[in-house]
C-alpha cells in the first residue's frame, strides 16, 4: 500500500510545483500587459511598430522597429557563431579528445558558463571594443554585440550537446561499426541525428539568454537608435533600452518602456513555439522511421 500512495504525492506534488511556476508566469505576463496598457491605449501599437520615425520618449516618439532589430541581429549573429562551435566541440570531447584533455576543457567551459554578464561585458568593453575600434571607430558597435553574446552562450550550447551525445545509447555507434562505418561516419549519420533534440533543446536555450541578455550589450553596443545597417554600427538592444531608461521614465515613458517588455515576451514566446514545432517534427520523424 505504502507504494501507490508515494506515488500518488508524488505525483500531485510535481503538480502543485507545475502549477506554482506557470502561475507565477502568468501572473508575470499579465503585470507587464497591466502596466503597458496606457501607452499601447494612448499611444497605439502602430506607432510603436514603425509609424513613428524613431525613440525619443520626451518628443513623444516611440518607434521600437530598430531597438527590435537590433536585437535580433545580435542574437541571430550570436547563435550563428555559437552554435557550431559548440556543437563540434562537444563532439570532439566526446569522440575525439583524450580523457584528460575533455576532462579539462569540460571545467573550463564550465567554468565560463558560471561567469556574470557584467564581468563578460567589463571584458569587452575595455579589451573587445578597441580592438574593433582599431578596424573601424567607435568599437562599440553590433559586432562586439555579437562576438560577446557568442562567447556568453558558447558554454550552454558545448554542455547540453555534450550532455545530448552522452545520452545516445552505445549500441548505436557499436551497430554503426559492426556496418564498417568510420568514426565520423558514424557520428554524422547515427550519433548527431540521433542526439538533435537535446542539441536543438540546448541553442534554443542559448538563443533565449541571447535574447534576454542586458549588461554585457548595454556595455558593447554602442546604445544607439537605430537600424544595424552594418556590423559596425553602435545600436542599443530591447533590453538595453528598459535599463538605461527605467531609473527616470514616469507616465506614458514608462508604461512604454513595459511595451518592451512585451515585445521581449513576444519574441520569447515564438522560441517556445518554435522549439514546440521542432519536437514535433523530431517526433513525427522518429516515427516515420
Amino acid at each position: 500500500m505504502s507504494r501507490p500512495i508515494n506515488d500518488t504525492l508524488l505525483v500531485w506534488g510535481l503538480r502543485a510545483c507545475g502549477a506554482v511556476s506557470g502561475s507565477v508566469v502568468l501572473l508575470i505576463a499579465v503585470f507587464v500587459f497591466k502596466e503597458a496598457w496606457p501607452a499601447l491605449r494612448e499611444i497605439g501599437p502602430l506607432r510603436f511598430l514603425g509609424a513613428d520615425p524613431s525613440w525619443h520618449p520626451v518628443e513623444g516618439v516611440f518607434n521600437l522597429t530598430p531597438m527590435a532589430a537590433a536585437t535580433l541581429a545580435v542574437t541571430v549573429g550570436a547563435v550563428a557563431l555559437a552554435a557550431p562551435l559548440g556543437v563540434l566541440s562537444a563532439v570532439f570531447c566526446h569522440a575525439y579528445a583524450p580523457r584528460w584533455a575533455a576532462g579539462a576543457y569540460r571545467r573550463l567551459i564550465e567554468l565560463l558558463a558560471g561567469v556574470p554578464s557584467v564581468v563578460y561585458g567589463f571584458w569587452g568593453l575595455v579589451v573587445l571594443v578597441p580592438l574593433v575600434a582599431q578596424w573601424r571607430p567607435p568599437g562599440a558597435s553590433l559586432l562586439s554585440g555579437v562576438l560577446i553574446l557568442a562567447v556568453m552562450i558558447l558554454p550552454t550550447v558545448a554542455l547540453l550537446s555534450e550532455a545530448a551525445l552522452k545520452n545516445v545509447p552505445r549500441d548505436y555507434a557499436r551497430g554503426a561499426a559492426a556496418l564498417g562505418l568510420s568514426r565520423w561516419a558514424t557520428l554524422w549519420r547515427v550519433v548527431l541525428p540521433a542526439a538533435r533534440p537535446g542539441i536543438a533543446t540546448g541553442v534554443l536555450l542559448a538563443t533565449g539568454r541571447a535574447i534576454g541578455e542586458t549588461m554585457a550589450v548595454l556595455m558593447v553596443c554602442g546604445n544607439v537608435v537605430q537600424l544595424p545597417g552594418s556590423l559596425l554600427a553602435p545600436v542599443r538592444t530591447l533590453t538595453a533600452n528598459i535599463a538605461l531608461e527605467m531609473g527616470y521614465a514616469y507616465g506614458v515613458h514608462r508604461s512604454a518602456l513595459f511595451v518592451t517588455g512585451v515585445l521581449l515576451l513576444a519574441l520569447v514566446a515564438g522560441l517556445v513555439l518554435l522549439a514546440e514545432w521542432l519536437s514535433r517534427g523530431d517526433v513525427r520523424g522518429t516515427a516515420h522511421g
